[in-house]
C-alpha cells in the first residue's frame, strides 16, 4: 500500500506539473491538497510520509480523528461546515474552503476573537458555480455581498474562491464552470479592490483541465489514495 500511495502521488504531481508548464505556470503555484475523505489515519499518513503537504478532509469529524495521528501538514476543510461544528474545525484546520454564508463568517469571526485573540484563519468564499439547489455555496449574483461581509470580519483574511461543479463523466464538460470561476474572481477583485489569490477547484477527474483554466489549489483522493469503499 505505501508503495502504491508513493507512485500515485508521484504520477499526480508529474500531472499537474505538466498542466502548469503547458499553460505557461509555474507548477510550484499550485498547491495539491491530498484527500483522506474515509481513509484512515495511516493511509493518510503514508500520503504525508511521501511528500504530500496539504491534506484536505471533508468532515470536521473526520480530522478531529486524523490530525494527532498525522503530524507535519496543514489541514484544509474542503466540506460543509455547520455552525455547530465551527469550534472543532478551528480546532484542526488551517483553511476554511467553504466559507457559504454570512452566518458563518459571524460564528468563525465570534470564536477566533473568543477564543483565538490575534488569530487570522485564511478562508476561501464557496460559490455554487452550477447553481445546483442541493448544493451549498453562494449564488454567483450574490458572491459579492458575501465576500464584502466576510472581509469585514477581522479575524478572517480571504484569499479566493472555491467550487465544486457539477459532476460530469466528461471532463471537458467542467470547463465553463471553472472559466466562470476565474472569471467571478477576476470581477471580484476589481469591484471590491482586493487581491483574491486563490482559486480552488479541479479534483481527480479533472484537476489538469482546472489548471488550464487558472486553479491554484486542486483536491486530489482517488488519484492518490485509491477508490473509496
Amino acid at each position: 500500500m505505501v508503495s502504491e500511495i508513493v507512485d500515485r502521488l508521484a504520477g499526480v504531481r508529474q500531472r499537474v506539473a505538466a498542466a502548469a508548464v503547458g499553460c505557461s505556470r509555474d507548477p510550484q503555484s499550485i498547491t495539491l491538497i491530498a484527500v483522506g475523505k474515509k481513509f484512515p489515519a495511516e493511509i493518510v499518513r503514508m500520503a504525508v510520509e511521501a511528500g504530500a503537504v496539504d491534506l484536505g478532509e471533508n468532515r470536521v469529524q473526520e480530522a478531529v480523528a486524523k490530525r494527532p495521528e498525522v503530524p507535519g501538514a496543514k489541514w484544509h476543510l474542503i466540506g460543509p461546515l455547520q455552525r455547530n461544528k465551527a469550534r472543532a474545525a478551528l480546532e484542526v484546520f488551517d483553511i476554511v474552503h467553504t466559507l457559504d454564508r454570512q452566518e458563518l463568517a459571524d460564528r468563525l469571526q465570534f470564536l477566533l476573537g473568543e477564543r483565538w485573540p490575534g488569530r487570522r484563519l485564511d478562508v476561501l468564499v464557496e460559490v455554487n458555480i452550477g447553481l445546483e439547489p442541493q448544493k451549498a455555496g453562494a449564488l454567483p449574483a450574490e458572491a459579492a455581498d458575501l465576500l464584502r461581509h466576510a472581509l469585514g470580519c477581522d479575524s478572517l483574511a480571504v484569499r479566493g474562491l472555491m467550487a465544486i461543479p457539477p459532476w460530469e463523466e466528461d471532463p471537458e464538460a467542467s470547463r465553463p464552470h471553472f472559466r466562470a470561476l476565474r472569471k467571478l474572481r477576476d470581477k471580484l477583485q476589481q469591484d471590491v479592490g482586493v487581491p483574491l489569490p486563490e482559486l480552488s477547484m479541479g479534483m481527480s477527474h479533472d484537476f489538469e483541465l482546472a489548471i488550464a483554466e487558472g486553479a491554484t489549489m486542486v483536491r486530489v483522493g482517488t488519484a492518490i489514495f485509491g477508490p473509496r469503499g
